[in-house]
């Protein structure tokens, strides 16, 4: 069930990755609170984005970079709810090795101390 919290109008001018903060509201598609930016995964030395682990009122979830449909200076926007992000595992299995390995670096970086 989504967060009855929608998007805002005014999301801003649209900003890179590098300068996404920490605790910047997620929404879906549908204008649906999916929950806060808790870490941007990416490869600094190369600035590439691999995508966001997303704390959610279920818990954290990752969201691939090809899911990332806009970073704004207010908000962001995922093209699926958070009921359909994986959750961050150490044991991530499938298909799709970036998927793969992204679930496993949002474990590791979940599990590190702080």
């Amino acid at each position: 069930m989504a967060d009855t919290e929608t998007a805002p109008e005014d999301l801003g001018a649209p900003q890179s990755f590098l300068v996404l903060s920490d605790d910047t509201p997620v929404y879906d598609r549908a204008g649906d609170k999916v929950g806060t930016v808790e870490h941007v995964l990416s490869d600094d030395q190369d600035e590439i984005f691999n995508g966001l682990v997303i704390k959610t009122k279920d818990g954290h979830r990752y969201a691939a970079a090809t899911l990332v449909d806009g970073i704004y200076e207010r908000a962001v926007i995922i093209a699926q709810p958070a009921a359909q992000l994986p959750e961050p595992s150490e044991n991530a299995t499938g298909d799709d090795s970036s998927l793969t390995d992204g679930l496993r670096r949002a474990w590791n970086w979940l599990i590190q101390p702080k």
